[in-house]
């Protein structure tokens, strides 16, 4: 299918799907109109429960679209934001008395008063019904409350009464006070491939607070980090960060077993079998192979077995214990999927008919029969939150103004626990995506079902809320992967090609603004990936909320088609040389992306053509650095005056955080992830290596002369300023 073929979507079908919230046009990152397929405007209707290919379907969903709030005494959630007043819709039999007033959750009620509001009444289903209009004031204090309602009809008509979420959220969230005042730097790593000598093959949370450590020593405020999400609880183990199976919990890969307190006091046999175990573990840290998580997991579960079967002393019962209450149905909903995918399979559609729903018949017996499995994931989790909490603790003892930043992925594995624990509230016939930009020409599909925007809302924004708090628990920071999944998704049929999808907007108003009250009350920032097609509103809005822009120095450019001036840069922004998407530095300089793309078959452009605006785009910024005095002499530089160059142009700019990558430092030259790619590429796999592929432990980067100079001169960099 191309773009040529697509005929303009019929007005009766269009008209309600944008009464849902989905596009049947747009326009490409290059500014061309597209239209979107009949065929996924009809499937788009039907994961939100309108049969859009009948008369009668269509006529539903306009009911649900009109009459569907009067039907409710009280909207299921409100969002508002602190210091702005608004009001809340109240739907009751006509002439019916109505009061209204708000719980907050830390105790006590206020009354809202009821504001004129003229509407002619409406026939809902042989009832006729009423609206009435209630101010929500704008000094309500921020937090999660409830709003209440009752009515009263008289002689002998009953009490209606109803409830629904209030969320006040701030109206700017910004850096915390630790970070205010100028600007400051920070490292970034994938954690998998920032191993120590003591690894098991894989960096682990150990290894986190160190790097942490390391870089807090130096003047580093913040380390941010892949996603850490959950994958599968047995082999094979899905090896991009980006594909878990839950957002809101931790891959216990990254235990260190040496860590857990139960380890020492384990039987001398016992703690023998590790011991060996760990000897054959840490081999491939002072290899170049490729990280392979399968063996490291089976090794690690084993040995966590081991190690959980000593008895935990009544303090740490009792802190197990009040983890698990903390976390409530949530964690006891993870475990399960793990135990129940470790005896048939991560697809929960090929359960027994009884499992494949959390409240499905037979779960609380299956439960049961695999008590020991759910403890032992529900353990893992435990052990999982105290070494989060290590590390943020080292880094923070370091000198980090944040310490760990955490990455939030866009959406979960089809057939992982999120997508069977919050089904009701997921797009299971959808695939996430983008359109053809910058990083991939073809379009990407990554195979995430996406939030139903509306189930959202009918839920309370429940799940979200749980899994930001989970997230930040151990928190400086979060970084949103494509924050346009805030305002709008690029939602994909299953089966279909990644361009043959279409936007789905979000209640960006709810969305943004409960991520800024789980932020502020963990004292942390959040970043927002604003990369590839994002209307510029978007990035006003996120601006004006206090949530950071992401700024890569060469997608930065003025409206020539040159490096835009470091004075124009955004202010609240986090800014670097490169991102995980791309090669490091140097390997950008050598023209790694434009090869690596060329072999994969991933361009649409001749590679000649590629080449020589890569070739433009090198010369136009040695030509900048010169100007601008960072770097000198004649001739073409090296590399690595240029990458030391760029990274003081970041320095320039008035961005509030700078981030440099950890490959940067040691001069690699691979990229981590090449978007649009499955098994082509070994994504997410490649250790930490210097520019020669030798393999550099945490250790190497305090005692290996080269390394402790190179990592000098750019730190130095991103603390240069203009004389």
């Amino acid at each position: 299918m191309t773009h040529d073929t697509v005929q303009p979507v019929p007005d009766d079908i269009a008209g309600l799907a944008h009464a849902f919230g989905i596009a049947t046009e747009y326009r490409d990152q290059q500014g061309q109109h597209r239209l979107v397929p009949l065929s996924t405007v009809i499937a788009v209707l039907a994961a939100m429960g309108v049969d859009a290919e009948t008369d009668g379907g269509r006529a539903a969903g306009w009911d649900r679209i009109t009459n569907g709030p009067w039907r409710r005494m009280l909207p299921p959630t409100t969002v508002t934001v602190q210091g702005v007043a608004t009001s809340v819709l109240v739907h009751v039999p006509d002439g019916h008395a109505v009061e209204a007033w708000v719980e907050f959750e830390t105790g006590g009620r206020a009354p809202l008063a009821q504001l004129e509001h003229l509407v002619p009444a409406r026939m809902i289903d042989g009832l006729m019904l009423g609206e009435a209009a209630f101010q929500l004031d704008h000094n309500l204090p921020l937090g999660w409350h409830e709003i209440h309602v009752r009515s009263e009809g008289g002689q002998g008509a009953p009490v209606l009464k109803q409830q629904g979420v209030l969320v006040v959220t701030p109206a700017y969230l910004g850096l915390p006070a630790s970070m205010q005042g100028h600007q400051q730097w920070g490292l970034m790593a994938q954690l998998y491939a920032t191993r120590s000598h003591d690894s098991w093959g894989i960096g682990d949370l150990h290894d986190l607070g160190s790097i942490a450590a390391w870089a807090g020593a130096r003047g580093g405020s913040f380390v941010l980090v892949n996603p850490l999400h959950a994958a599968e609880p047995s082999v094979p183990v899905e090896p991009s960060p980006y594909l878990p199976t839950t957002r809101r919990y931790f891959n216990p890969i990254y235990i260190r077993i040496e860590d857990i307190p139960e380890y020492q006091q384990l039987a001398a046999l016992k703690k023998m079998t590790i011991v060996m175990a760990a000897t054959i573990a840490v081999l491939p840290n002072h290899t170049a192979d490729l990280i392979d998580r399968d063996p490291i997991w089976e090794m690690k579960a084993t040995a966590l077995a081991t190690v959980f079967s000593a008895p935990l002393s009544p303090e740490r019962q009792e802190a197990f214990t009040a983890h698990c209450a903390r976390e409530g149905a949530g964690l006891t909903t993870f475990a399960r999927w793990c135990a129940f995918a470790e005896k048939y399979g991560t697809a929960s559609q090929l359960w027994p008919a009884g499992l494949q729903h959390p409240q499905g018949p037979d779960v609380e017996a299956e439960a049961e029969r695999l008590a020991d499995r759910v403890a032992f994931h529900k353990r893992c989790q435990w052990i999982l939150d105290e070494q989060l909490a290590s590390a943020q603790a080292r880094a923070r003892d370091a000198g980090m103004a944040a310490g760990i930043v955490h990455d939030l992925a866009v959406g979960v594995h089809p057939d992982g626990a999120d997508s069977w624990a919050l089904q009701d509230v997921l797009a299971k016939t959808m695939n996430v995506g983008a359109p053809p930009d910058m990083y991939n020409q073809q379009g990407q599909d990554w195979s995430q079902p996406p939030w139903r925007p509306d189930a959202l809302a009918e839920s309370g924004y429940a799940a979200y809320r749980d899994m930001l708090r989970t997230i930040l628990r151990h928190a400086g920071g979060i970084r949103v992967d494509h924050a346009l999944g805030l305002f709008r998704l690029w939602w994909i049929p299953v089966g279909a090609e990644p361009h043959a999808g279409t936007y789905v907007t979000f209640d960006h108003q709810a969305m943004v603004g409960i991520l800024a009250l789980e932020a502020q009350r963990a004292g942390a920032f959040v970043v927002g990936e604003d990369l590839g097609t994002v209307e510029s509103w978007v990035r006003d809005y996120l601006q004006q909320r206090g949530i950071l822009s992401t700024s890569i120095l060469w997608f930065e450019h003025n409206g020539w088609g040159q490096p835009l001036e470091p004075e124009h840069w955004r202010e609240l922004c986090f800014a670097s040389v490169t991102v995980h998407d791309l090669p490091p530095t140097a390997g950008m300089l050598r023209g790694e992306h434009i090869r690596l793309r060329h072999d994969l078959g991933l361009l649409s452009r001749p590679v000649a053509d590629e080449w020589d605006d890569w070739h433009r785009e090198r010369g136009n910024w040695v030509r900048v650095l010169r100007e601008r005095g960072l770097i000198t002499g004649e001739g073409e530089p090296a590399d690595d005056e240029i990458m030391e160059g760029l990274h003081k142009y970041l320095a320039l700019t008035p961005a509030r955080l700078l981030a440099i990558g950890l490959p940067d430092l040691v001069g690699d030259v691979r990229a981590q992830n090449q978007p649009g790619t499955n098994r082509e590429y070994p994504n997410w796999c490649i250790p930490t290596c210097d520019g020669e592929g030798i393999p550099v432990t945490i250790e190497d980067l305090a005692e290996r002369a080269d390394l402790v100079q190179r990592a000098d001169r750019l730190i130095a960099a991103l603390a240069h300023r203009a004389q």
